[in-house]
């Protein structure tokens, strides 16, 4: 599409959302430790909440990615107020099948928010500067992560020894803020744009875009973007697995005032993403970024598994750094020149946030299995693939 240097209000729209999302799946990780203490849950089965938070990716993300990009923002929170609701219930009954009910509805919930979020500003502007504009609105995704905690805080008046009967005023106010925003999104100014090669456009580079583009029949045809979503799939997993155990991991290391590490990760992800807002594309390509960033991942996931366990816990920052240039670079790889195929790529890659399902459950496995730090060798081949999709697999067209 044209250049349009306008963004700040499409960006401080996007961004809330963006926000709003991270809020919302930042939850989950802080019930991770009261689901261990109050039901007596075990490790993995208190992952599993995470995971059927990731699993409707799968089964919803083609649907999701098929719709106007307002239209299935609002609808996304209108999912997220009831499954709030349905959180109280969880809580009143003390039910842990309740809480994955709840976790899967607002998965379906992120799934649409998901579709129509990452795509949208991908191609809102210029594709080589795709992902410094993803670096922005994800400085405030990440910061919900850390803020969530807070609030949950600031309205039971502490984060210690919370009981899940506690837990339905939060929640009430989440169900209520959330049916807001979907009415923000509902009547807000963002217009519905399409990718280059989308539209019947008569520039040149729209015309070679579609010209590749109608040359297939089917999204498998595009490599990059089929081994795109296989790094999406890893990347999400990953990301998750440090954002979501970082408090966990702190009251199994029995450190005081565990909640308070829930800052390492989402400062560290946004040194990175500030690196990329004031880098990229003029100093650096997002690509080359990204290659980094896959470079720093490695190390940092050595560092947690093998450095005392008092210092390793700092050392998922360095993993969360790594991890933090990676969906601003992915997105707009794997998308690149798919044309009339953009919705159907959106969709494919959506589904590959799925890896938030299956790594969070294989990670809660091998805490009980093998100990809380040990469990972390698990990241280390999901960034040998990410690592291979930088140097290489993003290439493939």
């Amino acid at each position: 599409m044209k250049e349009n240097k306008n963004y700040i209000l499409p960006l401080s729209i996007l961004g809330l959302m963006f926000f709003s999302g991270g809020f919302a799946a930042s939850v989950n990780g802080i019930l991770i430790p009261i689901l261990n203490q109050s039901l007596e849950v075990s490790s993995a089965g208190a992952y599993a909440l995470i995971a059927a938070m990731f699993i409707p990716f799968v089964l919803f993300a083609y649907p999701a990615g098929q719709l106007g990009y307002k239209k299935t923002m609002a609808f996304s929170y209108a999912i997220y107020a009831v499954s709030f609701l349905i959180f109280v219930v969880s809580a009143k009954q003390e039910s842990y099948l309740l809480f994955l009910a709840a976790s899967f509805l607002g998965g379906i919930a992120n799934t649409f928010l998901q579709a129509a979020i990452n795509p949208y500003i991908t191609i809102l502007g210029p594709i080589e500067s795709a992902a410094k504009r993803i670096s922005i609105i994800g400085i405030l995704n990440k910061l919900a992560w850390a803020i969530s905690p807070m609030f949950i805080a600031a309205v039971l008046g502490s984060t210690l020894d919370i009981k899940v009967t506690q837990l339905d005023v939060p929640f009430y106010i989440l169900s209520g803020l959330f049916l807001l925003l979907g009415l923000i999104a509902l009547v807000s100014p963002l217009p519905e744009i399409k990718a280059t090669g989308e539209d019947d456009s008569n520039e040149e580079e729209s015309q070679e875009v579609a010209q590749y583009a109608n040359s297939k029949t089917s999204i498998l045809q595009f490599p990059h973007l089929v081994l795109g979503s296989i790094a999406i799939f890893f990347y999400v997993g990953v990301e998750t697995i440090a954002l979501g155990s970082i408090i966990d991991y702190a009251k199994t290391l029995g450190l005081a005032a565990a909640e308070n590490y829930s800052w390492i990760t989402p400062i560290a992800m946004s040194i990175g993403y500030i690196s990329g807002v004031l880098l990229i594309p003029k100093y650096l390509s997002q690509n080359t970024a990204f290659k980094i960033c896959a470079i720093v991942a490695l190390i940092g996931t050595i560092c947690v598994a093998t450095l005392p366990a008092h210092l390793s816990i700092y050392s998922i920052g360095i993993m969360a750094l790594g991890c933090s240039l990676m969906w601003p670079a992915i997105w707009p790889l794997a998308m690149k020149d798919l044309g009339k195929f953009t919705k159907t790529g959106s969709s494919l890659l959506t589904m590959g946030l799925f890896g938030g399902a299956i790594l969070t459950l294989l990670f809660g496995w091998f805490k009980d299995l093998f100990g809380a730090q040990n469990a972390y060798w698990l990241c280390l081949p999901c960034f040998i693939y990410i690592a291979f999709y930088a140097f290489k697999g993003c290439k493939l067209r």
